[in-house]
């Protein structure tokens, strides 16, 4: 009987584990189906960027701007600080507290004798604290000023990723450009 009430708990904790585990952030991309990406060869971002601050640059605007620069200019795009890219890029970045209820098994499991052989027990169900991230990187074509590109990470925020917020965007950034629909020239 013991062991039973143990193989299943076991089994409960492993099927929670497998579940509960995030390999990081949720990646969507779009594009306007008109759009020519190829067609574009330099790009700049809009100044301020949404993620900047009426009155100075941010430092997660540098971050992102370094990021994002680094993964265009590995697709074959020029970054020129100029008045006329093809390309315009900016950034929105959203953080939200949220709560889940998490189950972790239960504190007993009891066995009815009854001929169906019922096992019954009590959940142990715990509120959990979070923080949800969304980042969306956009590319406007510069002329017509019109989107034709965005990508979007969401996800749980890490603790690691509050304390050294760096290389997690750099991560997330990264990731996004991984969906690009073509690769380096």
């Amino acid at each position: 009987m013991q062991i039973l009430r143990s193989m299943r708990a076991a089994a409960f904790g492993a099927l929670l584990m497998t579940t509960g585990c995030a390999t990081g952030p949720t990646i969507r991309v779009d594009m306007d189906p008109s759009a020519n990406l190829r067609s574009y060869k330099t790009f700049a971002f809009f100044e301020p960027v949404s993620t900047d601050d009426n009155k100075y640059t941010t430092l997660t605007s540098t971050r992102l701007k370094q990021s994002t620069r680094a993964q265009l200019e590995r697709l074959g795009f020029v970054y020129i600080d100029e008045e006329e890219p093809d390309l315009r890029v900016n950034f929105y970045l959203k953080v939200v507290d949220k709560q889940a209820l998490q189950s972790t098994g239960s504190n007993y499991y009891t066995y009815r004798g009854d001929r169906y052989g019922t096992w019954s027990g009590y959940p142990n169900v715990t509120t959990v604290d979070y923080r949800e991230g969304t980042l969306i990187v956009e590319l406007v074509d510069a002329k017509r000023k019109q989107l034709v590109w965005q990508g979007v990470a969401e996800g749980e925020i890490k603790e690691k990723a509050l304390k050294n917020p760096g290389p997690a965007l750099d991560r997330a950034v990264t990731k996004i450009f991984s969906n690009f629909p073509y690769e380096p020239e």
